[in-house]
């Protein structure tokens, strides 16, 4: 009897075109359809290892670590100056799931900078503050915002170390005037001093102390205050 032979059973091509597709190990330059373009390494199609990413809208570059598709690890990101059209690193350090987690620096564009720890793109942990005005802050943070512990530097020497809340000055701590001398020590909520007790602290080699110093409080005895009052009032009802 005659042999039927039945062809063979392909896949559709775009099967074919799609596994050629795959990208998988070291890559010579990929351009996304908008443009940017990515060189480096790649696990199962997708980012994993070593790589730098160019964004074309931008011109923003990433180089460092990733994992399966998103920045983790180290690396660092640049942008470009729009007036110079040379790149600037922004921030260089760590990175979770695709956000600055861990320790890392970064650059403001106002000549600040902020070293320290990161959690989900924001300052939370322990960090120092650069600030534009001369001023440093370092200490805990919590959410962006100087939150917990810390120590705050003047321009002028003056400084405040104590608790923080929201960015602000909360719980207790301790100002030192050193331009005047003095010290302040008491309770801030948001910022305002609510009560404390203001004493001289080095007056005596201060550039800019006031003309008289603090009077000191002398303390007196209970028992002694008590028996005062006692007499003060027999005598006014003798």
């Amino acid at each position: 009897m005659p042999v039927i032979k039945y062809p063979r059973i392909r896949d559709p091509l775009f099967y074919e075109w799609d596994r050629k597709a795959q990208k998988c190990g070291l890559r010579h330059t990929i351009y996304a359809v908008n443009g940017d373009q990515y060189t480096g390494e790649w696990l199962n199609n997708l980012k994993h290892g070593k790589g730098t990413q160019i964004w074309k809208s931008t011109g923003a570059i990433y180089s460092g670590d990733w994992k399966f598709g998103k920045r983790d690890g180290y690396g660092s990101y640049s942008i470009l100056d729009p007036v110079t059209k040379e790149h600037k690193k922004m921030y260089t350090g760590w990175w979770e799931n695709d956000q600055r987690g861990g320790r890392g620096v970064f650059f403001y564009p106002n000549g600040e900078r902020y070293e320290g720890e990161w959690s989900n793109g924001l300052r939370s942990g322990w960090g120092k503050m650069l600030y534009s005005d001369g001023s440093i802050y370092e200490g805990q943070w919590l959410a962006d915002q100087p939150s917990g512990e810390g120590v705050l530097l003047l321009p002028n020497g003056n400084r405040y170390e104590g608790g923080w809340k929201d960015g602000k000055k909360h719980g207790p701590g301790k100002y030192f005037y050193l331009d005047k001398g003095q010290l302040l020590e008491g309770i801030w909520v948001a910022d305002i001093p609510k009560c404390g007790a203001l004493v001289d602290f080095g007056r005596d080699n201060a550039p800019d102390s006031t003309e008289f110093p603090l009077p000191e409080i002398k303390l007196q005895d209970p028992a002694a205050v008590l028996a005062e009052a006692r007499a003060m009032f027999d005598d006014s009802h003798n």
